[in-house]
């Protein structure tokens, strides 16, 4: 008696199409990521190591430590700081606003102020001491 045996065909997952299904998805979840855009404040950062003069046409908007709001040395109370800023904006072209803050304010203090300069789509700089002697 002669017995065969039988050969059972295992399971097998075909993975070949694999890496281009893997490819695809990364490169549609990359083309995605940088269609999005947070909603953040773009901030131009100065560098406190030198001092740079700034030839531009500037509006400064100064802040003390008692909150107290100046636009080009005019005294004006928070509520009105925007009006103020977008007037001497209008006056200028292409104005650079400067803003000269207490450093014992808050960082919610300059986002405040920065999300005003926002609304409007004006540039603003944030001025610093420099170092050097």
């Amino acid at each position: 008696m002669k017995l065969k045996r039988r050969h059972r065909e295992g399971a097998e997952v075909s993975t070949e199409s694999l890496n281009d299904i893997m490819f695809f998805l990364l490169l549609f979840f990359l083309i995605i990521s940088t269609l999005a855009n947070p909603s953040v404040l773009k901030l131009t950062l100065p560098n406190s190591k030198s001092a740079q003069q700034m030839n531009l046409q500037q509006v400064t908007v100064d802040i003390s430590a008692d909150h107290e709001y100046a636009v080009n040395k005019t005294k004006i109370p928070f509520a009105d700081l925007e009006n103020a800023i977008r007037i001497e904006v209008e006056r200028t072209q292409s104005p650079t606003v400067v803003l000269r803050l207490d450093n014992s304010l808050t960082v919610q203090d300059l986002a405040d102020v920065m999300q005003i300069g926002y609304k409007l789509g004006v540039k603003m700089v944030l001025a610093t001491k420099s170092t050097e002697k």
